[in-house]
């Protein structure tokens, strides 16, 4: 068995540990299948918002009309805009590798591992263990057993990414986030989209007002099936066919191209982590205290496969205070609030703290502004665009923020520093901002508060 002091599963938020480790002398392993920088960088948040760029300039010229400018001749070239991405996301990872490669003190295998042991692993035909272990092994796209699905050629969202050929007609099951974000993405190039969405609402884990607003702009946009599950699929030549069902209501839904986006599963099961001692939960997501240390011994894990928080920059904050409660004393407990999100799509969605539906009412108050109303607001002709705060009532602390509009991924940090210097609701009030400035709609949502 080959020993090391270190053993870092998962080359995205991992490489921050790998970092920290080899920079103090320690000897790394680094285990990973595939191309360096994880999920994020190869298949995931940076891919997909470079494309959606591209999506968002189409729609920019698409609505130029209504600002005065008449656009004409515009056409889109997919493979040059899929090729743009790959390229770039390609050179960064292996401009990864090649720095990983150089450092003596870092191991890389490249193949898939699996537990066999505690702190050790099988990574083809090497066993390898070391004193320290960090799991950071991301998840998978969850397949549901719809008839018909596996052997029918849908594609995930990693496959969606390095498309070479556009759909003229795409469906998409599924109605969160990556459905979403995906579904402007070819929508906006003029693809005809259809959702499937099993529930009454598109991205259901948002504050309601925000995924009503939503859910209202993409079923003008698209034809979106709410309540609808898929029962079974069938290809027939290029042609897939959904089968789906609302209650004694069903339909056949016809596209070139099926997309799957229900959900993501975690790689624990792949892992073996049981063998290792590592306890999951019943979704499969690696267990963890407070210090991010799992049930075994000297072995931490964190990112999506941890389950706490599944995006990129909680994996970066969970990765320090990993690298720190390993090798340093006194622990720190993960100190995750506020963590804010964001949605790709137009309008744009970002959020921080509470939803509406989850607290209790009376005890709060509601302060809601409009872009519209604003004089950058008329500017960009966004009438769709809100803010919407909630506040404690005793204490007028910030409880949480919700924003759909132009730039909301950029406004909810505002909010954020706000929340994270003790939340009072008046150190948004009593600021000064910029007129017309956009972020003049977030000070006039936090006056606007009523109880």
């Amino acid at each position: 068995m080959e020993k090391f002091d270190v053993l870092v599963v998962g080359a995205g938020s991992g490489l921050n540990i790998v970092d920290y480790a080899a920079s103090r002398g320690l000897k790394v392993a680094l285990v990973e299948k595939g191309p360096m920088g994880g999920t994020c960088l190869n298949r995931g948040c940076i891919p997909s918002k470079i494309l959606i760029h591209s999506a968002d300039v189409a729609e920019t010229i698409h609505n130029a009309p209504n600002f005065g400018i008449r656009a004409k001749g515009m056409s889109v070239d997919f493979k040059s805009i899929v090729s743009r991405v790959s390229r770039i996301v390609d050179a960064d990872a292996r401009e990864i590798e090649e720095g990983i490669r150089e450092d003596k003190n870092i191991t890389l295998f490249k193949k898939e591992g699996r537990f066999v042991g505690k702190r050790t692993m099988k990574v083809g035909s090497h066993v390898i263990g070391a004193d320290k272990v960090f799991i950071m092994a991301g998840t998978r796209s969850l397949v549901p057993p719809i008839e018909g699905l596996n052997g029918s050629g849908f594609i995930a969202s990693r496959q969606a990414l390095r498309l070479k050929k556009q759909p003229k007609v795409l469906t998409i099951i599924g109605g969160g986030y990556i459905a979403a974000e995906l579904a402007h993405f070819f929508g906006s190039l003029g693809t005809k989209i259809n959702i499937l969405q099993r529930g009454p609402l598109l991205i259901p884990r948002e504050d309601k007002d925000v995924a009503e607003a939503f859910t209202e702009v993409f079923s003008r946009k698209y034809r979106v099936y709410l309540g609808y599950s898929a029962d079974k699929v069938q290809k027939k030549g290029r042609q897939f066919l959904v089968t789906a069902s609302h209650g004694k209501l069903k339909k056949t839904i016809k596209s070139d191209q099926l997309l799957l986006a229900v959900g993501r599963i975690p790689n624990s099961d792949i892992l073996d982590v049981g063998r290792a001692g590592i306890k999951v939960d019943d979704r499969g997501y690696i267990e963890t205290d407070d210090y991010l240390e799992t049930s075994a011994k000297n072995v931490w894990a964190g990112g999506d496969i941890a389950g706490k928080w599944l995006f990129k920059h909680s994996a970066n904050l969970e990765a320090q205070y990993m690298a720190h409660n390993a090798f340093n004393e006194p622990k720190m407990k993960v100190d995750y609030e506020p963590m804010p999100h964001a949605i790709f799509t137009s309008p744009q969605i970002a959020g921080v703290g509470a939803v509406e539906q989850d607290l209790k009412k009376g005890a709060y108050g509601v302060g809601k502004y409009k872009y519209i109303d604003t004089g950058m607001g008329t500017a960009m002709q966004d009438r769709i665009g809100f803010v919407k705060f909630l506040v404690e009532r005793k204490t007028r602390r910030i409880l949480g923020c919700h924003i759909i509009g132009t730039d909301a991924s950029t406004l909810i940090h505002e909010v954020v520093v706000a929340m994270k210097a003790g939340s009072d609701i008046r150190l948004i009030t009593g600021s000064v901002h910029v007129h017309p400035a956009l972020s003049e709609v977030v000070q006039r949502a936090a006056n606007n508060v009523k109880f």
